[in-house]
């Protein structure tokens, strides 16, 4: 059986924006940051031609999508869910089947509960996980800390968001390049 890359596969990967929303940021361990790079995660995804999906947990209690991220995601339907993981809302796993995804990018809160669990049900369903580490967040930094390396120990792959944008890339002297660029500046 062929060895995966060990890099992320562009055409084969999608980002998985999870339950950033007006109730759930403002507790958040480091929430201004966390929002500054999955903007950037987000728009440099978007310059990429990387699939974005996005959920929100129980969104008449929690809020929506807070206006940061989705003026950042431009026009979106969020997959709405009452489960912790994002494989349990309904069509998430079709759109990843659809969109024929093998590699999933990680961001958002809470990094203990959502995408902590969201991470292990993909792991388990064959895909590879890169869990974006400035783009995930606890209202603990104890939780958020002890999720990392859960998943990490889980088989998921910690990155930064410049580090993931740069791989995505895979090389300089591009209009893509020169746009990402600007985004990291």
């Amino acid at each position: 059986m062929p060895k995966p890359p060990l890099r992320i596969v562009r055409e084969k990967a999608a980002l998985v924006v999870i339950d950033i929303q007006e109730r759930l940021v403002p507790p958040i361990s480091g929430n201004e940051t966390l929002l500054k790079n999955a903007v950037r995660l987000i728009k440099g995804c978007g310059i990429l031609k990387v699939p974005t999906l996005v959920t929100e947990q129980y969104p008449k209690g929690l809020g929506a999508t807070v206006p940061a991220i989705a003026t950042a995601l431009g026009e979106f339907s969020p997959f709405e869910k009452t489960v912790f993981s994002a494989c349990g809302a309904e069509g998430v796993r079709d759109a990843l089947n659809d969109k024929d995804v093998a590699d999933a990018i990680l961001c958002g809160i809470e990094t203990h509960v959502c995408v902590a669990q969201t991470c292990l049900d993909f792991l388990e369903r064959g895909l590879r996980v890169f869990v974006v580490s400035d783009a995930v967040s606890s209202r603990s930094e104890a939780d958020h800390q002890l999720a990392l390396q859960r998943m990490r120990d889980s088989g998921a792959i910690i990155v930064s968001s410049e580090m993931i944008l740069f791989e995505l890339l895979q090389r300089a002297g591009t209009p893509e390049f020169k746009e990402v660029q600007a985004l990291i500046k």
